[in-house]
């Protein structure tokens, strides 16, 4: 059984799941005062804080505000309501308090609470349904026997308790005597468990808070920016009963056709699933597995892991940065799985593959020098009208490649024209060159790790051909970066993703060393806030809408891993910490998880629950402790001294100085890698 808040709008409810559509559902529905109905969607408008949530679904906690009108303009403030459930074996315990009595309105009144029900149902239209009965709910599903029994009935608490039992339980000895079968047990299971549940969860909460990975000091909510917010972020495929985590709760697509109304679907995105699995390794490695051969589930028969994929539609024309191979090996560095990694080899071979499969005489994604490539979309595979989501119908070629790059509006692609016969923009892009090279460098590591060495020289071959290309068509030495390549010559704009070469291996000592003085520019790419995604000084840089000069979590996080290859470990500390500390104090203020953030302030834009965001932290616990593929595993600390404010001039971020700077106060603990190893790091 597959317990939690699986489905999209179920913040407030769990799903019970007894096997592939197969289950039943609990959730949550508050009445205000003036008879308005709050519920599924609406949660998501209130939430106030995500709370923690062990990975085995011993503790779980999530807190919203009542008085919050569930729109795109609700700024919670405080929990009036705790919702907590916990999972013992085969039973959960569910406690849902409100806590908006003595709030104070404008005219002077004091609030009520309104009113906290459970409702039954079923999620993604599965066909088992409660059955009410004096004592409380039953339901069958498949071999299984559910039944819930409620607490007393009181306006600000609903309180339940959810156990469940093989239907073919073996005869009890009275039951045998007398030749009838005994009860369901599941019913006086639960009964039993009841005048319990309020320790339960108190010392189910309790045991979390000691054995949960935790940081303090300066790091102080890194590690539970991580853990709670990906654990939140698990979904289920109704149909597979395999979990996923999406790009985050309100990108799940719905049924096309059906516009803007509830969805019963599920949704994975290309890259987000693989950087959400990366994070998910804090919490638990096998679920961290789970996700990301979740992601290489969604490819399609010809090898295309795609830009997005849900149960019913999706874009074979298409995919995304080919980060799989990078975040499988890094997984298996952190988690070690020879099994997992085998089961995902498979796929992330046909994967690459796909990049450079024939199409028409020529590699699918062929640029503009012969061994480079660009961003594209397939046309004769663009699903037709019906099929695809409002924002799509319609959509140029351009539009379509530039969504593959994951940068959906970058600058950079105004300057490449669509190339009809191709399919391709018309360039040789650094990004996606550089992402090749990469892939390639940890398919062949991957191949060695399997034993299969025939698989890894062909590829290892292919990766120095392609630097060997890089250098001598990408590389200006003038500019000091790879500008990617037009049929009028090299482009002039840049963007963070120019600094990709740096993770793929591709630049030499001294050419990285030209990059990062670029990197360091205050005009250009330095400052306050880093890194924006376009250079400062470029004309789009105060759009900041979308990749239009905001900060995001993923290019950080490669850059990041860019420096540390080589060396760079000053600059990668303090690009690390900007980002965690300005991640952090938004989500101290507001509560959110955000999906960027604006350069010219530090600010928190886009969806407020964004599955990635979390990346901003998991940079800055690598300071900590690390394992990648070229150093290996990992364990220091420092926080370099800097101090950033916002355009009102109030701190927002600060560093507090790491070697013969002041002494750092930070730690770390709980955290397990390399096969459970117990890591705890301490700042010198």
């Amino acid at each position: 059984m597959r317990v939690g808040a699986l489905e999209a709008r179920r913040w407030a409810g769990l799903v019970f799941a007894a096997g592939p559509d197969d289950g039943i559902g609990l959730r949550l529905v508050f009445t205000t005062p003036d008879g308005q109905r709050r519920e599924l969607e609406d949660w998501y408008w209130m939430v106030s804080r995500v709370g923690p949530h062990a990975p085995d679904g011993s503790y779980a906690r999530m807190e919203f505000d009542l008085a919050a009108e569930p729109s795109s303009a609700s700024r919670p403030r405080e929990g009036t309501l705790i919702l907590e459930w916990s999972r013992r074996e085969d039973a959960v315990a569910l406690r849902a308090v409100a806590r908006a009595g003595g709030r104070v309105d404008p005219a002077g009144r004091v609030e009520r609470a309104g009113r906290v029900e459970l409702v039954g149902d079923a999620p993604w239209g599965w066909t088992a349904r409660w059955q009410e009965r004096p004592d409380g709910w039953r339901a069958s599903l498949g071999s299984v026997e559910i039944a819930a029994v409620f607490g007393p009935q009181a306006g600000d608490r609903a309180a339940t308790v959810v156990a469940w039992e093989p239907r073919e339980a073996p005869l009890r000895s009275a039951g045998a005597a007398s030749g009838n079968r005994p009860a369901p047990a599941a019913p006086a299971r639960a009964k039993r468990l009841l005048p319990g549940l309020d320790r339960w969860i108190d010392d189910a909460r309790a045991d979390w808070d000691r054995r949960r990975p935790r940081s303090s000091g300066a790091a102080e909510g890194l590690v539970e920016a991580v853990t709670n917010n990906l654990m939140w972020t698990v979904l289920l495929q109704p149909e597979t009963g395999r979990p996923y985590a999406p790009a985050g709760r309100r990108w799940i697509f719905p049924k096309p056709g059906d516009g803007a109304s509830a969805p019963d679907d599920w949704t994975v995105f290309g890259w987000d699933s693989f950087f959400n699995a990366l994070a998910l390794a804090t919490a638990s490695g096998h679920l961290a597995w789970e996700v990301l051969l979740a992601g290489l589930a969604s490819r399609y028969p010809n090898g295309n892991v795609p830009n997005w994929r849900s149960r019913r539609a999706g874009t074979p024309d298409r995919s995304q940065p080919p980060v799989g191979s990078f975040a499988a090996l890094k997984l298996h560095l952190l988690c070690p799985d020879e099994d997992a990694l085998a089961a995902a080899w498979p796929g992330l071979r046909a994967w690459s593959d796909w990049w450079v499969a024939d199409k028409r005489g020529r590699p699918r994604r062929e640029g503009l020098t012969p061994g480079l490539l660009a961003w594209g979309s397939d046309t004769s595979l663009v699903p037709g009208r019906e099929q695809l989501p409002e924002w799509e119908v319609g959509a140029s070629g351009h539009q379509r490649a530039s969504w593959e790059s994951g940068q959906d509006d970058l600058p950079l692609w105004e300057e490449a024209e669509w190339d009809p016969e191709r399919e391709v923009l018309a360039m040789s892009a650094v990004d996606l060159c550089s992402y090749r090279a990469l892939d390639l460098e940890c398919l062949s590591r991957i191949a060695r790790i399997l034993g299969d060495a025939a698989s890894a020289r062909p590829l290892e071959a292919e990766r120095r051909r392609l630097i060997a290309t890089m250098n001598e068509v990408l590389w200006c030495d003038a500019a000091g970066l790879y500008l990617d390549e037009l049929p009028a010559g090299r482009s002039s704009r840049v963007a963070a993703s120019n600094f990709l070469p740096l993770i793929a291996g591709v630049p030499s000592a001294r050419q990285a060393g030209r990059m990062v003085g670029v990197l360091r520019d205050p005009a250009r790419f330095g400052g306050e806030w880093v890194l924006p995604t376009i250079s400062r000084d470029d004309p789009a840089f105060d759009d900041q809408q979308y990749w239009r000069g905001s900060i995001w979590p993923p290019m950080n996080y490669l850059v990041l891993q860019g420096l540390r290859r080589y060396r760079f470990d000053g600059l990668a500390g303090e690009l690390a910490w900007r980002g965690a500390l300005m991640f952090l104090a938004d989500r101290r203020r507001t509560g959110f998880c955000r999906e960027n953030f604006d350069a010219r302030s530090g600010r928190g834009r886009g969806r407020r629950f964004q599955s990635w965001g979390p990346l901003f932290a998991l940079g800055a616990i690598e300071e900590f402790v690390d394992a990648s593929p070229w150093r290996g595993l990992r364990i220091g600390s420092g926080l370099p001294a800097f101090v950033a404010h916002d355009r009102g001039g109030d701190t927002v971020a600060e560093g507090g100085g790491a070697g013969d700077r002041a002494p750092v106060q930070a730690r770390i603990e709980g955290l397990r890698v390399a096969g459970g190893v117990r890591a705890v790091a301490l700042s010198r």
